[in-house]
């Protein structure tokens, strides 16, 4: 693979596993995030050429800079995957923290828009390139307790369709992936460190893997220049929606 990609949240979880799946394909990395020592420990597994931000995608001014700085050997940037982003607590709007909704609404929402939006000068000079969002199948439904962050992943998918739009005549490929239940350290993040209460979300089933995502999204890139795959929704085949869950499948 011929491409710079740039992945942001790349230090764990689906941005991980999409760094080593597209590293073994001979793509060119750009990997962000904000734990430093994750970065450069993942830079030095990968064969292939990398090259890391440590940035937090809320920071405008921190985001800014620092893409600015990309040597010139790692452009143009012919893929960004805008992977940043948490869930913090699982509360009703009367119960919910404050803090929570804005980290929330500052990462999911406008860290994604920050890094996109600092990324489009040279797509748009160019006339060519490709954004994959991460979704969520909570941008798509809304579950109980689930109100800021479904607000956050609601607006991602708006987002990524006022992109495809307002991005058409230049011939960029906007996409977006909904993944349900991935067994990653989202819902440890979620539970701000409660093991047995994350534990408890993929007990019982057979839950999609950050490799899943991966290879989507490698899917997704290698999908021939006219082609856009503008959403795809990938489930556990034990989840049926965003309620809808078997959580019998491995007994």
């Amino acid at each position: 693979m011929n491409k710079t990609v740039l992945i942001t949240g790349a230090t764990s979880g689906i941005g991980k596993a999409t760094a080593t799946f597209l590293a073994s394909q001979g793509a060119r990395l750009i990997l962000c995030g904000r734990r430093e020592h994750r970065l450069n420990d993942l830079k030095k597994e990968l064969p292939t050429e990398v090259h890391t931000l440590h940035f937090d995608v809320r920071d405008r001014e921190a985001v800014f800079d620092s893409i600015a700085q990309i040597p010139e050997e790692f452009k143009p940037i012919d893929v960004l995957i805008n992977n940043a982003g948490n869930a913090h607590g699982l509360d009703d709007v009367v119960g919910a923290d404050l803090d929570d909704w804005d980290a929330m609404i500052d990462g999911n929402v406008k860290g994604l828009m920050y890094v996109t939006k600092a990324i489009l000068p040279e797509m748009t000079t160019r006339k060519k390139g490709q954004i994959i969002n991460l979704g969520s199948i909570a941008g798509i439904e809304v579950y109980p307790k689930g109100n800021a962050y479904c607000a956050s992943k609601f607006a991602v998918d708006a987002f990524t369709q006022g992109l495809r739009i307002d991005l058409n005549s230049y011939g960029i490929r906007v996409g977006a992936i909904h993944p349900g239940l991935v067994e990653t350290e989202f819902s440890e993040v979620r539970f701000k460190g409660d093991q047995e209460k994350a534990a408890a979300v993929y007990s019982q089933l057979d839950a999609l893997q950050a490799e899943d995502v991966a290879n989507t999204i490698l899917f997704m890139i290698n999908a021939p220049e006219h082609v856009t795959l503008a959403d795809i929704t990938i489930l556990p085949t034990a989840q049926a929606s965003a309620t809808v869950i078997n959580k019998n499948t491995l007994e």
